[in-house]
């Protein structure tokens, strides 16, 4: 009897383990830059990093309009770790090895008014919003699409 529990016991740890990593097909999983960057290293992929504001027109269209579509869904679930970043934002994080924050953030205007760029931002070279950037497996910029993108538009560069 022991020999039975303990394989049934071996069986199902072998079996959860073995699992192929669940998909989401029904919105874009995403994550912080801290938390993609370790989720890499375990599992290398991309990184799709959607730079945005809050005042930002054209980001709310893509994240209503493009990353609803579900085939954006499915192939950025797929084949990268998804990041939403606030490119105004006042949060502090490390990004490989190097920290990133926005001294000159005003809380005065918030989030919801234009403010000041923050070093991450700055550091990557977005210059207009909303900005896709994609990062290597070694956290390597490795391409930059600017502007609000149709599922239509955006699939074929995925």
């Amino acid at each position: 009897m022991k020999h039975i529990a303990l394989f049934i016991f071996a069986s199902f740890i072998l079996f959860s383990c073995n699992q192929p990593e669940k998909i989401d097909l029904e919105k874009v999983t995403w994550v912080s830059l801290e938390e993609a960057e370790t989720l890499s290293k375990k599992n290398p992929k991309k990184i799709l990093v959607d730079v945005y504001t809050e005042w930002c027109g054209p980001c709310k269209l893509m994240d209503k309009r493009t990353f609803t579509n579900p085939d954006v869904i499915k192939k950025v679930n797929t084949d990268y770790y998804a990041v939403k970043f606030n490119a105004e934002g006042p949060d502090a994080f490390t990004f490989n090895g190097k920290e990133y924050a926005n001294p000159r953030f005003d809380p005065a205007k918030g989030t919801k008014r234009r403010n000041y760029p923050h070093e991450f931002t700055q550091f990557i070279g977005v210059r207009g919003y909303p900005t896709l950037v994609v990062f290597d497996e070694g956290m390597n910029v490795k391409d930059k699409l600017v502007g609000y993108k149709t599922p239509e538009q955006l699939l074929p560069t995925l």
